[in-house]
């Protein structure tokens, strides 16, 4: 039997090929109820037919996009539609309506958003300010008007479409002819109500099963639609009222101004207002690679592309089905979900079970007639025929019938999925979202999680505990007190600092409408805020006083942001950079002094200065350098410089220790389980942290990034199994890691990340956990269980409860099995013996 599941019943956990996908439904001939026991399965010809649908619309909208659209524009020009205003429309005060504002950045005509007077016209058309955004009064109102940001779906099954399937099921059917007949050969020969006892007995039988079958089904699905809804359900950060907030996607309305950054999805139509080396990935609607620019030239954001570089703001033009990826999501969501490698395996063992019941039920029945006909010729009447005789006989099929019923586990694939789907719904509470059904299955067998430190292992709530500037090491507190900070330089040194601050950052403070400062931003960005507020510093103040010529955002695998700004009343430029300790020092050749000058940095004060970082670190604090640098005003300036800068500051930013991450590190290692931190932080940094949490033990081997991509094949046999830790880490040395722990070492490995640069190695993980808070979109597109709290427990959670379900599994299959095979054996050998 397990030579005959190798074979025909093993598939991939994850993108399983549609060759063994096809190998197994075609080893699968006998079925006693195909559509509920393949519900939960792909239709692979419905798929196919999705993916032909999908492959025609992109290539409709890659040519729109695309190609030279010259001739294109001489006919729609001869032919264009002249839009009306409906009445509603009119009434409402806006200018333009739905259908003409969504053919706006679907057509790229350029030309066409000019006769509107650019983005600024069009926003007085939809009667919205580019700088406060949509007031929440109207949304209402715009909603009705242009659309809500829903696709369409289809309608949920109800409650008897569920009863219809059950019924289906084709030895049930039998049974229901054989309790008809029964009822009415019983009440010729026996009378009234005797004769229907047994008839009727089956079908309160086959009723309950039906009931059960169809309200256990019927939960089910309830539940995957609820955990579909939540997976859809994206958080994008608008202005609304003047103030910068957060919305779910759904509730988001044409008008609305809509802030993106590296790894968001684009989460409607819309035109560019302003934004920094912004570049878009539209592979997933036109089929191209290659990403595309976004400027003032090229305006047009699309639906459901992902921001792959840059940031800006957008103004929302169109939403929901009136978007190109609206049309798609159609015939995407059209798509099932792929069966699990339990799902399948357990598909094989109740084949190969059916077909042994499938003959013993022929054997049980070839006897019992071979008996009642012995009988009747040894007492000279196999030619008489009654009645009753016709009852015994339909009485044999019926048991024949009934052993096929009890002895095939068709239930048993669906047990895999109610206990995956009872175990997605318990992970719900735990702050988990599984995304695909396998993830719960596959997670029960980790035996490696490659995790993330900062925010997973950390309580990502950052807050700088300590600075180094002009030669003086400071501690900061909470009400640390500004004017003693500044004590020791001088007012040229603190201005520098803020504008370093202040301008240099892809977050915001924006006043709450308590009064009091929010910061959005990552949790970094957010405790250099507010640590340059605590200097007495004022956002817009000091992020306006110069304007903003190029931003470079924070990259991880150059691990520094730069931002290029052109000082006031001619003054030349200035550059900025912050980023890791060790990039942004070598970078340096200058350092301010406590009265403001920049000094040569000798190789003495460098070295101090490299021992203050790696004080900084084995305090397990997390070390940034800021730096700037003055340059002329020349033809030059919008290139951003790599060298030559004067260091400003060291910051040592405290994230303290999950309280629960030592305890659940130690379950993971009792359990088997092989917990490795990759981390961009520095060696000392990641050291501390990690023998904090468990993680680095004696033995233990730590590496940084650069050496870990320089060795051979051979060196990595040697290091992996001792690797512990991974410092100053980019995202293609966890991508090369966890492919060395599946393919060389044939470990199944786990993988946490959340940006948009970790998406490879998520992918191929065979568990990729993105982060809920963390995490970009791109990053959670590209995961299998979203963690909601960002917490390595909840991982932890995930394992536990992945296991459960090959625990509960297991018995099941005991329990079924022996029930299985008591009843067969004692229906067949009574049969037998006594007929």
């Amino acid at each position: 039997m397990e030579q005959y599941l190798k074979e025909n019943f093993v598939v991939d956990a994850k993108r399983p090929s549609e060759q063994a996908s096809r190998r197994w439904r075609s080893a699968v001939s006998l079925v006693r109820n195909p559509r509920r026991r393949f519900r939960m399965v792909a239709d692979l010809a419905k798929r196919a037919e999705a993916e032909r649908k999908r492959k025609n619309l992109q290539e409709k909208i890659r040519i729109a996009l695309y190609v030279n659209k010259a001739a294109l524009h001489f006919i729609e020009a001869a032919n264009r539609v002249q839009h009306k205003l409906s009445d509603n429309v009119r009434q409402t005060g806006f200018g333009i309506g739905p259908d003409e504002l969504a053919a706006l950045a679907r057509s790229h005509d350029i030309n066409d958003l000019e006769s509107y007077g650019g983005v600024e016209g069009l926003a007085r058309e939809v009667s919205v300010s580019l700088n406060d955004g949509v007031v929440s009064s109207d949304i209402s109102l715009r909603q009705n008007i242009y659309g809500f940001n829903r696709y369409a779906e289809k309608p949920a099954r109800s409650f008897w479409m569920f009863v219809w399937d059950a019924l289906h099921d084709l030895t049930l059917v039998i049974l229901m002819v054989c309790a008809v007949i029964s009822i009415g050969v019983g009440i010729a020969t026996d009378g009234w109500p005797d004769g229907m006892y047994d008839g009727v007995g089956i079908v309160i039988c086959i009723l309950l099963v039906v009931l059960v079958t169809a309200i256990t089904d019927y939960k089910q699905a309830l539940q995957f639609k609820v955990l579909d809804k939540e997976k859809k359900n994206v958080i994008v950060q608008v202005t609304r009222e003047g103030s910068r907030q957060k919305v779910s996607i759904f509730d988001l309305v044409v008008g609305d101004v809509v802030h993106l950054s590296i790894g968001d999805l684009v989460p409607a139509d819309g035109i560019l207002i302003s934004g920094n080396s912004l570049s878009v990935d539209e592979s997933s609607l036109s089929g191209e690679s290659e990403p595309v620019e976004i400027n003032k030239k090229r305006p047009f954001l699309l639906s459901g592309t992902k921001i792959q570089d840059g940031s800006g703001k957008m103004l929302v033009t169109a939403v929901g089905m009136r978007t190109e990826w609206g049309t798609l999501m159609v015939h995407l969501s059209e798509v099932d979900q792929d069966e699990t490698p339990l799902q399948v395996k357990l598909n094989g063992v109740a084949t190969i079970i059916g077909k042994i019941g499938l003959a013993f039920a022929v054997v049980t029945f070839l006897v019992l007639l071979a008996r009642f006909l012995l009988v009747k010729a040894d007492h000279h009447e196999i030619t008489k025929w009654s009645s009753s005789d016709a009852l015994k006989l339909l009485n044999f099929f019926s048991i024949s019938v009934t052993i096929i019923v009890v002895a095939v586990p068709e239930g048993l694939p669906l047990a895999v999925t109610l206990s995956l789907a009872f175990a997605m719904k318990k992970l719900m509470h735990d702050r988990a979202l599984v995304r695909h059904l396998s993830a719960c299955e596959t997670m029960g067998s980790v035996c490696c999680i490659c995790t993330d430190k900062t925010g997973t292992l950390t309580t990502n709530h950052m807050v700088v505990n300590k600075i180094w500037i002009c030669e003086e090491t400071k501690s900061i507190q909470t009400n640390s007190n500004k004017d003693l900070l500044m004590s020791s330089f001088s007012e040229n040194v603190h201005g520098i600092l803020l504008q370093s601050i202040f301008q240099n950052t892809g977050s915001e403070v924006a006043k709450g409408k308590d009064g009091r400062d929010n910061i959005l931003g990552t949790p970094t960005e957010t405790a250099i805020l507010e640590f340059g507020l605590i200097l007495g510093g004022e956002f817009k103040t000091h992020h306006n006083e110069s304007e903003i010529v190029k931003v470079e955002p924070f990259n991880s695998e150059k691990k520094k942001m730069s931002v290029l700004v052109s000082l006031p009343d001619n003054g030349g430029f200035r550059a900025f950079c912050k980023g890791a300790s060790e990039i942004i020092l070598k970078m340096c050749d200058k350092m301010l002094t406590a009265d403001g000058k920049a000094v040569p940095l000798s190789e003495k004060q460098r070295q101090k200065i490299t021992d203050v970082i790696n004080g900084f670190a084995c305090e397990a604090l997390r070390t940034l350098c800021l730096a700037f640098k003055d340059m002329e005003n020349t033809s030059g300036a919008n290139s951003m410089p790599d060298n030559n800068y004067t260091l400003i500051a060291v910051v040592g930013i405290k994230d303290p220790i999950r309280p629960e991450v030592k305890e659940a590190v130690k379950t993971c290692l009792d359990a088997g389980i092989t917990v490795r931190m990759v981390t961009g932080d520095n060696i000392n940094t990641a050291k501390a942290i990690a023998r904090e949490c468990g993680i680095l033990t004696d033995y233990g081997l730590v590496i940084e990034g650069a050496d870990f991509r320089c060795k051979s094949p051979q060196e990595l046999e040697e290091i992996i199994p001792n690797l512990q830790v991974m410092a100053r880490s980019s995202p293609s040395d966890k991508h090369k890691l966890v492919t060395q722990l599946r393919s060389v070492f044939k470990e199944v490995v786990a993988v946490t990340g959340d940006g948009t640069n970790d998406a490879p190695a998520l992918a191929e993980a065979d568990i990729g956990l993105a982060m809920g808070i963390a995490g970009t979109e791109v990053a959670k597109e590209s995961a299998d269980v979203i963690v909601m709290d960002d917490n390595f427990k909840t991982i932890v959670n995930v394992a536990r409860w992945g296991r459960s379900v090959y625990i509960n599994i297991q018995k099941f299959v005991q329990f079924q099995l022996t029930v299985n095979v008591a009843a067969l054996m004692i229906n067949f050998i009574s049969a037998c013996i006594s007929g």
